[in-house]
């Protein structure tokens, strides 16, 4: 097991390295006490964690976040089907047994909140309670075929091999700044509109983007190069995998989503946010017995870990005051 450490927002972060399922596996963790276990989604690494570590441990959790198979310095393994929901939520419950935790807290975004999703139905007790960014819940899981066809858009070349890839490898630099800027709070007004409502399979990503030199407040030069160093390094393909198993999945998920949530839950979106402005959160009222809160930030994006650390730190640190025990 190799582990490095480094300083984030006055927090220590360690590195660790270790191997779980078979593959090699990253993860970056600060304080101890009860254990948080935060997801990324695409395309991201843990480091779009780096704010809520510090904070989480400052406030008497051990924070962990993961590079999830396939990004980052975690392993890239080949077979397309090993980027299965179902195999991410087996390698997060072997890194919840290996850090030697009963129980936890998962938080996940964007990809990684459809992950956090399955964990408490597969996993309800180790699952103690768990936090969506972005990703509202419905009480069946949504057909990917149907999904296809109602919102068939450039991102609809996800599922499609080497469609994107050729765009990042062309200009990876491009590809994250245009990416990052697009469904941020502070793309220009209908810029999401635009991305899913008026363009078509055929088009080029990078292009249909506002096109920008400049980075928002929230992402540094500094920021943008890491996310940009650890994606040369694997390419982009483990990553967008995610997005090729959702047929096969979608039949599995019919199964596992009869089991409910019945975990304390937490939902924070940004009101900028494409799943939250073209989905609805009003299912999960119904359909989570234990929604405690959902909050949306004005004006916030799709990266709002990130865009809005302060106040997605204080809505989840005072959701874990409130459900977990510390003792």
């Amino acid at each position: 097991m190799e582990k490095t450490k480094e300083l984030i927002d006055s927090a220590e972060i360690t590195h660790q390295r270790i191997m779980i399922n078979g593959i090699k596996y990253h993860y970056a963790e600060a304080g101890t006490g009860p254990l948080v276990i935060m997801l990324h989604g695409f395309p991201e690494l843990w480091y779009s964690w780096r704010h809520q570590l510090a904070a989480l441990g400052k406030a008497g959790y051990h924070a962990v976040a993961p590079d999830l198979r396939g990004f980052g310095e975690s392993e890239v393994t080949p077979d397309v089907r090993s980027y299965s929901l179902f195999q991410h939520a087996s390698d997060v419950k072997a890194l919840i047994d290996h850090l030697g935790a009963k129980e936890a807290v998962v938080i996940g975004h964007d990809w990684g909140a459809n992950l956090m999703w399955i964990m408490p139905m597969l996993y309800p007790e180790t699952v103690k309670a768990v936090v969506s960014l972005s990703i509202p819940f419905y009480p069946e899981p949504r057909d990917p075929a149907e999904i296809r066809k109602k919102w068939s858009s450039v991102f609809t070349n996800f599922e499609k091999k080497g469609i994107v890839e050729a765009e990042f490898e062309k200009e990876p630099e491009r590809f994250f700044r245009l990416f990052f800027y697009g469904l941020s709070g502070n793309a220009p007004k209908g810029t999401l509109e635009k991305l899913y409502l008026h363009t078509k399979p055929e088009d080029n990503l990078l292009d249909s983007f506002p096109q920008t030199d400049e980075l928002p407040a929230w992402l540094s030069q500094e920021d943008l190069d890491y996310y940009v160093n650890a994606y040369e390094g694997t390419g982009i393909t483990g990553a967008l995998n995610f997005y090729r198993n959702t047929d096969e999945d979608y039949l599995k998920l019919v199964v596992a989503y009869q089991k409910g949530i019945n975990q304390p839950v937490l939902f924070i979106g940004g009101a900028e946010e494409g799943a939250v402005k073209f989905g609805s959160t009003e299912p999960m009222k119904a359909a989570l017995p234990n929604l405690r809160r959902t909050v949306i930030l004005p004006g916030c994006g799709h990266w709002l870990q990130q865009e809005r650390p302060a106040e997605v730190n204080t809505a989840i640190i005072e959701f874990l005051d409130k459900e977990i025990n510390k003792k």
